[in-house]
C-alpha cells in the first residue's frame, strides 16, 4: 500500500521546519552528551573488538543496577517500559514512540490495525472512496464520546486535521495531511486560509475528503495518531492539554497528576469506551527507565510486567529462557538506521555522497547481528521491512549495504582527493536504549576499515538525544530507526525521506525520488506500486540520506502471569487484551 506524497512549496516547509525547531529549542533543556568511547587511535581486528564487547553482551556480566523509584501500584494494572516523552501529549505534535505509545492508547481513529498489520473498522462505519481513489465519504459509528463527555463527531476529525495542517500552528505532523485539497493555502508560514477546503461536513455523523493526488492507501493510514480526532479543550488550552490529554480511547489519563515527568505515567481503563476493542485490564503504567538493563531486571524479580522492543543485549541469548513461556522473537515492522547531518564538515556534494558509501560498506551487518544481537536481527537489504506486503526488497544497488572493505577505502580515498577528512566520525545514541555495544562495534569497524578515530557518543535519554536532532545543535553521526505507523512501504518513504517530511530530520530533498513517491501513492493496488517503490529506493541507495543497518525482530518479554498476551504486528503487545489479576 502507499501514501500520498508530501506536497507544497519546499522553501515554505523549510521555514516552517525552522520555527518548529526554534520552538523545541526554548523548550529543550541543554545537556552536555558524554562520550562513552576512549579517543585514542583505533587498532584491534574486528574480531577482537567483538570478542571483548561480547563480555559485555553476555547474561549475568552486566553490573547490579537499582530498579527505579517504585511508585504504588494498583491490582489489575500492567507496568510497561517506555520512554519519557520527547514533547507534550499532542496527537498532530507527536512523532516519536515515547510519546506515540502512550497516545494510540489513549485515541481510537477511524480505523485500527489487527494482530497481522490488517486494517479494521474502528469508529468508521464506512469509508467509501470514488473509483479513482480522490475522495472518500467517511461514516461514524453513532454513540462515541470523548473522556469528558464530548461527543465524537465529524467536527472532531475535521478541526484536528485543519488544526495539524494550519502552517503557523507549527506541527510536527503536518504533512500527513499534505494530500487534502487546500494543503498548500493553508500550510505556509503565511497560510492564505485557516481550514482544507478538501475536509466537508455533511453532518454529525458523515463527512467527506477530497485528495489532490489519488491513493488508494488513504483510508489504511487513518489509524495513526496523527488522523485521531480531538475535542473542543484541545484548542482551549494546548499547554495544559498536552500535559493530561483527553481521548476518546479504551485507556483515558488517571485522575490527578497522571504523568510525573522522568518517572512514569498512569492511564486507567475507559469504561465508557464505545469501540469494541475495551480493556480488560484496569490501566497502564507507563514507567521510563534510564537503562534498560535495569528494566529487565526489574522484569525478572516481577516489578515490571512487559520489556517491548528492547531487550537490552546484555539479555538477547537468555530472555526466552529466562522467560520461556513469556517471550516472542519474531519478526516485525520496524528498521534501524543511523544518519549523518549534511551540514557535518566533509559531508556535503560528491565528497559527502563517497563519504557514506563507504563508511556503509565498512561496516560487517552480519557479524554483528549474529554476535552481538544473536540472530535476533536481520541485516538491512533496504529501506523500509522485510514484513510489509507491498515491498520487493531487490533494489538495484543495494551492495552499498555489503560488507566490502576494500571498496570502502577506495571510495574513501576518492572523497580525500576532493578534501581530506579530519577529526573524529561518531555516533549519538542514547543509553537508555541498549545501543552502546553495537554503537561501539560500527564505530570500531569503521575506524579499522578507513583508517580514521570513530567513536559511539552518548545522550542519557532517547529525548535528550532528540532534542538536539530536533534543533539541530547535534554534531556527529546519530543513530536512528523506524517503527512503522501502519503497514506500508510508503510509511517509512514519506516521512523520513520526502521533501519536507514530518520526521526528515536532515532535510533529504531529492525530485526524482519525490516524483516516483508520488507514482507510487497513485498507482492502483500494491502491486502495481511494488516496481516503483523499488525504483525510489535505488535513489535512496545512491544518496544515502540516511544509513540501514538491520530489521529488528520483536524481541519481547513479559510476566508470565499475564493471560492472552500477544505481539502486534509492530511489536508490542496487544495491552487492552491482556488480563492480570
Amino acid at each position: 500500500m502507499h501514501r500520498p506524497v508530501a506536497s507544497g512549496p519546499f522553501h515554505t516547509r523549510q521555514k516552517l521546519r525552522r520555527k518548529l525547531r526554534q520552538r523545541e529549542k526554548s523548550r529543550a533543556t541543554k545537556l552536555h552528551a558524554t562520550t562513552l568511547s576512549g579517543k585514542g587511535k583505533f587498532t584491534l581486528h574486528v574480531r577482537q573488538i567483538l570478542a571483548a564487547l561480547l563480555v559485555i553482551a553476555l547474561p549475568g556480566s552486566a553490573l547490579a543496577a537499582c530498579s527505579t523509584d517504585q511508585q504504588q501500584v494498583g491490582a489489575g494494572f500492567i507496568v510497561v517500559q517506555n520512554s519519557e516523552p520527547q514533547s507534550p501529549l499532542y496527537t498532530t505534535d507527536t512523532n516519536e514512540t515515547g510519546g506515540g505509545d502512550i497516545l494510540r492508547m489513549l485515541y481510537s481513529g477511524l480505523v485500527r490495525y489487527d494482530t497481522d498489520g490488517s486494517m479494521i473498522l474502528d469508529h468508521a462505519a464506512e469509508i467509501k472512496p470514488n473509483e479513482d481513489s480522490t475522495h472518500f465519504d467517511i461514516t461514524l459509528k453513532p454513540g462515541w464520546t470523548f473522556h469528558n463527555g464530548e461527543p465524537v463527531t465529524a467536527q472532531s476529525y475535521i478541526d484536528a486535521w485543519n488544526y495539524a495542517a494550519y502552517g503557523p500552528n507549527l506541527q510536527k505532523q503536518q504533512s500527513f495531511f499534505a494530500n487534502v485539497q487546500g494543503f498548500d493555502a493553508v500550510s505556509g508560514e503565511k497560510a492564505t486560509e485557516k481550514t482544507l477546503s478538501g475536509l466537508k461536513k455533511v453532518d454529525d455523523l458523515r463527512f467527506t475528503v477530497d485528495l489532490t493526488n489519488p491513493d488508494s492507501s488513504f483510508p489504511l493510514s487513518l489509524g495513526y495518531v496523527a488522523f485521531m480526532p480531538l475535542p473542543k479543550a484541545a484548542f482551549e488550552d494546548k499547554k495544559a492539554f498536552g500535559e493530561h490529554p483527553i481521548g476518546n480511547g479504551p485507556y483515558k489519563m488517571a485522575e490527578g497528576r497522571a504523568w510525573l515527568h522522568n518517572n512514569q505515567l498512569t492511564v486507567v481503563r475507559n469504561d465508557d469506551f464505545a469501540g469494541e476493542h475495551k480493556a480488560r485490564n484496569n490501566g497502564l503504567v507507563y514507567r521510563f527507565y534510564s537503562d534498560v538493563d535495569t528494566a529487565y531486571a526489574d522484569l525478572q524479580a516481577g516489578r515490571l510486567d512487559t520489556l517491548p522492543r528492547t531487550i537490552p543485549p546484555t539479555a538477547l541469548a537468555s530472555f526466552q529462557t529466562d522467560f520461556p513461556d513469556s517471550s516472542a522473537n519474531v519478526p516485525t515492522s520496524s528498521s534501524q538506521y543511523f544518519a549523518i547531518p549534511r551540514n557535518l564538515p566533509g559531508f556535503s556534494g560528491e565528497e559527502g555522497k563517497l563519504r557514506r558509501q563507504a563508511i556503509s560498506m565498512a561496516i560487517d551487518r552480519k557479524l554483528i547481528t549474529e554476535k552481538i544481537f544473536f540472530d535476533t536481527r536481520t541485516p538491512a537489504r533496504e529501506f523500509s521491512s522485510l514484513t510489509l506486503g507491498d515491498l520487493d526488497p531487490n533494489v538495484p544497488g543495494q551492495e552499498v549495504l555489503e560488507y566490502n572493505p576494500k571498496k570502502a577505502r577506495q571510495l574513501w580515498a576518492e572523497a580525500n582527493k576532493i578534501a581530506p577528512f579530519t577529526g573524529s566520525f561518531d555516533i549519538a545514541y542514547n543509553a537508555d536504549g541498549g545501543h552502546q555495544q553495537w554503537v561501539e562495534a560500527v564505530t570500531n569497524m569503521i575506524g579499522e576499515t578507513l583508517g580514521i578515530d570513530s567513536h559511539g557518543k552518548a545522550y542519557p535519554t532517547f529525548k535528550q538525544l532528540r532534542d538536539e536532532i530536533s534543533n539541530e545543535t547535534i554534531t556527529s553521526g546519530y543513530r536512528t530507526g523506524w517503527a512503522a505507523d501502519y503497514p506500508s512501504v510508503a510509511n517509512y518513504m514519506i516521512p523520513q525521506f520526502v521533501t519536507g517530511g514530518s520526521s526528515n530530520d536532515n532535510h533529504y530533498s531529492n525530485p526524482e525520488f519525490d516524483k516516483l513517491i508520488q507514482e507510487a501513492a497513485s498507482a492502483k493496488s500494491a502491486d502495481d506500486a511494488k516496481p516503483i517503490y523499488v525504483k525510489a529506493q535505488s535513489v535512496l541507495m545512491e544518496d544515502l540520506p540516511a544509513i540501514p543497518l538491520w530489521y529488528p525482530n520483536a524481541s519481547v518479554a513479559w510476566n508470565p502471569k499475564l493471560r492472552n498476551a500477544v505481539v502486534m504486528w509492530d511489536g508490542i503487545l496487544d495491552y487492552p487484551m491482556i488480563e492480570k489479576d
